[in-house]
C-alpha cells in the first residue's frame, strides 16, 4: 500500500500540464485530489479520469486570485475529507513581452496569479495545517526565477518571489512538522510551452544538457517524493529539475 492512501492533497492550475500530470501520480498513488482551476470544463473531464481509474477528487472551479473562493474552496475540502496533507501551489500565467511594452496589466495579471494565488492558496490552509501539525507545501517556481529571462520580467520576478516564500514559511512553520518546499522546472513539454515559437524552443533545448524537453511525469514525480515521508527532514529547499540547463 502507498504512504499515499487516503493522503488528501490540494493541487491548483491542476487541468492540464504540470498540474494535471502531478494531480494524477498523487491519485495512481491512492491519494484523494481536489483539483483546483478557472477551467470548470477541463476541471470536470479530469475528475472524471480521475475516477475512471478508481480515485476519488473533487473539482473546484476556483480563480486563486479569489480570495472568498479559495478560502470556501479550502472549506469544502476540510468538510469532505477531514483535512489537507499536501498542498500543491501550480496555477501559474504567462504575459511575456519586453519590459519596455510591458504593461500594468501585464504585470499585475502574473503577480497576482503566480505570487498572490500562491499566497492566498497558503493562507487558507495553513491554520488547519497548524492545528494537525503536519503538512507539504510545495511551490511549483521556475528556473528563470534564479537566472532571469528577457520578456519576463514579471513572470520571473513572481517566480522569484515564491522561493523567497517558500524559505520563509518553512522558518516559521517547521516547528509545528510542516515542510514548505519548491520546484524550479525548466523547459517542460506543456500546452503553455507548446505556444511557444519554433526558434525559441529549440534555443531552450539547445541550452538543456540531455537535449529534451522535460515532461508534466518528471516534475510529479519530484513532488511525490518531496511529499513523501522519504523527504521528511527536507524543507526550505528549491529544487532545480531542468535536465542541465543552469
Amino acid at each position: 500500500m502507498s504512504e499515499f492512501s487516503d493522503k488528501r492533497v490540494l493541487v491548483t492550475g491542476a487541468s492540464r500540464g504540470i498540474g494535471w500530470g502531478i494531480a494524477r501520480a498523487f491519485s495512481e498513488e491512492g491519494a484523494k485530489v481536489a483539483l483546483i482551476d478557472v477551467n470548470e470544463e477541463l476541471l470536470e473531464e479530469k475528475k472524471g479520469e480521475i475516477e475512471n481509474m478508481g480515485g476519488s477528487a473533487l473539482a473546484l472551479n476556483v480563480d486563486v486570485c479569489d480570495r472568498e473562493a479559495v478560502k470556501k474552496a479550502v472549506e469544502k475540502v476540510i468538510e469532505e475529507w477531514g483535512g489537507i496533507d499536501v498542498l500543491v501551489n501550480n496555477a501559474g500565467i504567462t504575459r511575456d513581452r519586453l519590459f519596455i511594452r510591458m504593461t500594468d496589466g501585464d504585470w499585475d495579471s502574473v503577480i497576482g496569479v503566480n505570487l498572490t494565488g500562491a499566497y492566498n492558496m497558503t493562507k487558507a490552509v495553513i491554520n488547519h495545517m497548524l492545528r494537525q501539525r503536519s503538512g507539504v507545501i510545495v511551490n511549483i517556481s521556475s528556473v528563470v526565477g534564479m537566472t532571469g529571462n528577457p520578456g519576463q520580467v514579471n513572470y520571473a520576478s513572481s517566480k522569484a518571489a515564491l522561493i523567497a516564500f517558500t524559505k520563509s514559511l518553512a522558518k516559521e512553520v517547521g516547528s509545528r512538522n510542516i515542510r514548505v518546499v519548491a520546484i524550479a522546472p525548466g523547459f517542460i513539454a506543456t500546452e503553455m510551452t507548446e505556444k511557444l515559437p519554433d526558434d525559441v524552443k529549440k534555443a531552450y533545448l539547445e541550452r538543456t544538457a540531455l537535449r529534451r524537453a522535460g515532461t508534466p511525469q518528471d516534475i510529479a514525480n519530484l513532488v511525490l517524493f518531496l511529499s513523501s515521508d522519504r523527504a521528511s527532514f527536507i524543507t526550505g529547499q528549491v529544487y532545480v529539475i531542468d535536465g542541465g540547463m543552469i
